[in-house]
Order: structure tokens, then C-alpha cells, then sequence
């Protein structure tokens, strides 16, 4: 009996300390195993093109073991991060020794890859607690500085990076603060012997765990005083313009507004507008249903939609530190974009409805397309182009099934429902002006006003 409790105490023992060593909460005690996860390597002129971190020939794995991956949220995925276990021994505030990684001989093959990297600046990017390190793969060596900028590839000398210095901080029981160095080059030359090592020194700190991300913020950019009663003085001033022409023009207008809303016979009016200019002579073909309304209403709904998104995904990121997780900000974006389909609904639903359109089903699925849609096919030409090049930036099978799942369940039903309380609550039509029964006749223009005319030579004209 003693001795199945020592047992059970034993292994409850086991469990908390397994369980004190979470990567999840951020807690560890001395001695406690901290995972160091590789993420992806690429051009530094060209963040965007990134692909795995071991498409390079660095130390992998042992072959015993399979690749251990940790996979985040539908974010992290869309914006390209793949993380696999480094299978480096880290251990919590204990000091590692130069320990060696790996060691191979620099074939043919090996020499071609890290030579291509080197020259265009490869770097690669770590995690370590979900803190981000970066390091760049080798060095290039111009033999005399004063030819520096004169000598080709054939002139300058190339290194790899074969030792990394990680110097990690903590206080109490967080990790706090990480950072790479990367030493000891070595030519890149066809069967040299290289040896991959690493080290890992800890040292406390006073810095608070909720303020660990502030390094990786612009602080010149935040340092910068806000002069605040130099925006109020210029909103107040705004404000006081906008009124102020507002009631010159609503006094002015009061009188027109009340003679064209009023129920006249079409000929009495056209009679009417053979005295009026400008603006007037238009006002009863103003609010007129366009042609393509369905393609309007769908146009003005997503655009609402649209500008609400981002209001309210600027709100959250205010209100949270939405940079502390990879990809949180594009998770967010997401299912705000699936939540507010409501909104892009209501208004195209709404105008369709005071313009008497009739065909309202087919407006509500080119709502409910027209962004997704458009979004869909250039991130299926792209996604092919980085599969072709296997590139991280390629979006996995699964993560589009959940975003069709999301369109499908969540966006399009709600896009429904709005459509259909803005028919009825939003359908009554609320025009300043009264609709001419009869249209008036827009005469021919020249084909240099002509809109395509106008696109053309705006293009041509410059920017300064």
C-alpha cells in the first residue's frame, strides 16, 4: 500500500513538473526544457519570399525522430510560418557550454546552396518562448574595401556562420529577453569539415514579462511628443468650417428643395427648368436607379463592410496586444471580416430596396461574393506561383477548407439575414429630390471627355 502511494506521488510529482515547463503560460523552473522552434529562411531584400528553414542544408533532426511541427492559428498559417523543433537542449537559466550541433563535409551540393544564400543575404528566423530571433546564414568578404563597390561575385569571398551565441534573459520564473549572435565563419570551400556549435549564457533582468515585446517596437517613432492642442485646434476649426458652410448652404438650398419636391406634372417642370443652370437643371435625374444597380448595391454594401472591418479590427488591436501572437492580427481580420458580413448585407439590401430593384437574391450573392471572390483568385494565382517554387507562402489545403468553411456557415448566412432586415427596415426610399418621370436627355460628349479618354491621359500625366 506504501508503496503504490509512492507511486502516485511520484508520478503526480512527475506531472507538475512536466506541467511547470509550458511554453503555453510562459512559466518554467530552473532546470525546466524550453523548445527552440525554426520557422523559415529567405532573401533579406525579399521578406515575402521565405521558404522552410531546412529547404538550406543546416544541422536536422535525428533521423530516428520525425519532424516535431507546432502549429498555430489559421494566421500564423496564412502568413507563411512553419515551425519544427530545432532539436537543440535549452534548459532554464542553466548556462550550455559550446556544444556541437552537427558536423558534416561541404560537398558540391552543400557549397552551391550556401553559396546562393550567402550572396543574397539569406537570413532565417527562430523562436524562443514565441520571442523571435533572426540571424543571417554567412557573410560575404570583399578582399579590398576601396574595390568594394566595383567587385563582382568572382572577387569577393564567401563565409558560413558556424557558431550561435544565444544569450537569453530572464526575471523570476519568465523568459524575458533572447538574442543571436552568429560567429566563427568559415570559407565556403569543396571538402572543408564543418562543425556546427552553439552556446546558450542566461543573465537576469528587471524587465517586466508584460513589457518584453517593447524592443521589437519603433521607440523614435514612439518618443515623439503629440501636440495635442494642435489637433484639437485644427478639429474644432474643421468642425466650425464644415457647419458653417453647411447652414450657408442649407439656407440657400431650403427653398429649392421644397419647390422640387413637390408633386408637379412633368411638363409644368420641364417648362419650369428651361429657366434653371446648373446643377438644377439635373436634380429630378440625380437619384435615379443606374443601370447596373445590382452591381452598385453590391459595390456600396462591401465597401461599408469594408470600412467598418477596419475601424472595429483597430479598436481590438487597441484594446489588446494583438503583436505578441504570430498571425493574430490576420485571425482577427478574418473572423471580423465573417461577423460583419451583417453589415454588408443591411446596406446593399437597403439601397437595392429604395430603388426599387426587384431582382434581390441575385444582389445578395453578388454581395456576398464579390470580395471573397476577388480575393480568392489572386491568392490562387500567387499560391500557385509559391507552390511552383516551394515557398512557405503557400497556403495548405486544410487552412483554405476553413476559410471556405467560415465564407459558407458564417459570412454567407449572415449576409442573408442582412439583406433581408435591410429590405424591410432600410427599403423606404428617402430621396431629397423627386424622380422625373421622364428622363432628362444627356447630350453627346466628345470623345476626349469620353471616361476611357480621361483614364488614359490621367495615367500619362505625372504624380508631382
Amino acid at each position: 500500500m506504501q508503496t503504490a502511494l509512492l507511486l502516485a506521488l511520484g508520478c503526480g510529482a512527475a506531472l507538475l513538473s512536466v506541467a511547470a515547463a509550458d511554453e503555453y503560460d510562459h512559466k518554467y523552473t530552473i532546470g525546466d526544457p524550453i523548445n527552440l522552434w525554426v520557422n523559415k529562411v529567405g532573401p533579406y531584400n525579399n521578406p515575402q519570399e521565405t521558404y522552410n528553414y531546412y529547404e538550406l542544408p543546416f544541422c536536422k533532426p535525428k533521423n530516428s525522430e520525425a519532424k516535431v511541427h507546432k502549429w498555430g492559428g489559421l494566421g500564423e498559417v496564412l502568413q507563411g510560418n512553419e515551425l519544427i523543433h530545432s532539436d537543440m537542449e535549452f534548459k532554464f537559466r542553466m548556462d550550455q557550454p559550446k556544444r556541437t550541433m552537427c558536423t558534416f563535409k561541404l560537398d558540391a551540393k552543400r557549397v552551391r546552396e550556401f553559396s546562393f544564400a550567402v550572396k543574397n543575404h539569406y537570413w532565417y528566423e527562430m523562436f524562443l518562448d514565441d520571442l523571435p530571433l533572426w540571424g543571417f546564414v554567412g557573410e560575404r568578404v570583399v578582399p579590398d574595401e576601396d574595390e568594394a563597390e566595383s567587385a563582382g561575385e568572382e572577387d569577393t569571398d564567401l563565409f558560413l556562420y558556424t557558431h550561435r551565441t544565444y544569450d537569453l534573459s530572464f526575471n523570476g520564473d519568465k523568459v524575458i529577453m533572447v538574442n543571436l549572435t552568429s560567429e566563427s565563419p568559415v570559407p565556403l570551400t569543396e571538402g572543408a569539415d564543418i562543425e556546427m556549435t552553439y552556446s546558450v549564457t542566461w543573465s537576469p533582468t528587471d524587465v517586466k514579462y508584460g513589457h518584453r515585446y517593447n524592443r521589437y517596437l519603433d521607440y523614435n517613432f514612439f518618443e515623439h511628443q503629440i501636440h495635442w492642442f494642435s489637433i484639437f485646434n485644427s478639429f474644432m476649426m474643421v468642425i466650425f468650417l464644415v457647419g458653417l458652410v453647411a447652414m450657408i448652404l442649407m439656407r440657400t438650398l431650403h427653398r429649392d428643395y421644397a419647390k422640387y419636391t413637390r408633386d408637379e406634372d412633368d411638363v409644368e417642370s420641364l417648362e419650369r427648368d428651361m429657366d434653371e443652370s446648373g446643377w438644377k437643371l439635373c436634380h429630378g435625374d440625380v437619384f435615379r436607379p443606374p443601370r447596373a444597380l445590382e452591381i452598385m448595391a453590391a459595390v456600396v454594401g462591401t465597401g461599408a463592410q469594408l470600412a467598418f472591418l477596419a475601424v472595429f479590427t483597430v479598436l481590438i488591436a487597441i484594446a489588446g496586444s494583438l503583436f505578441n501572437g504570430r498571425g493574430t492580427i490576420l485571425t482577427v481580420f478574418i473572423v471580423c471580416y465573417a461577423l460583419t458580413s451583417f453589415v454588408s448585407g443591411y446596406v446593399s439590401g437597403g439601397l437595392y430596396a429604395r430603388n426599387d430593384g426587384k431582382a434581390w437574391i441575385p444582389t445578395m450573392l453578388l454581395t456576398a461574393s464579390l470580395f471573397p471572390v476577388s480575393t480568392f483568385a489572386v491568392a490562387f494565382v500567387l499560391n500557385t506561383i509559391a507552390i511552383f517554387y516551394h515557398s512557405l507562402a503557400a497556403i495548405p489545403f486544410g487552412s483554405i477548407v476553413v476559410v471556405l468553411f467560415m465564407w459558407g456557415f458564417i459570412s454567407f448566412p449572415l449576409t442573408l439575414l442582412g439583406t433581408v432586415v435591410g429590405r424591410n427596415w432600410n427599403g423606404v426610399p428617402d430621396n431629397p429630390c423627386r424622380i422625373k418621370t421622364i428622363p432628362r436627355t444627356i447630350p453627346e460628349r466628345e470623345w476626349y471627355l469620353t471616361p476611357t479618354v480621361i483614364a488614359l491621359a490621367g495615367g500619362l500625366l505625372p504624380l508631382r
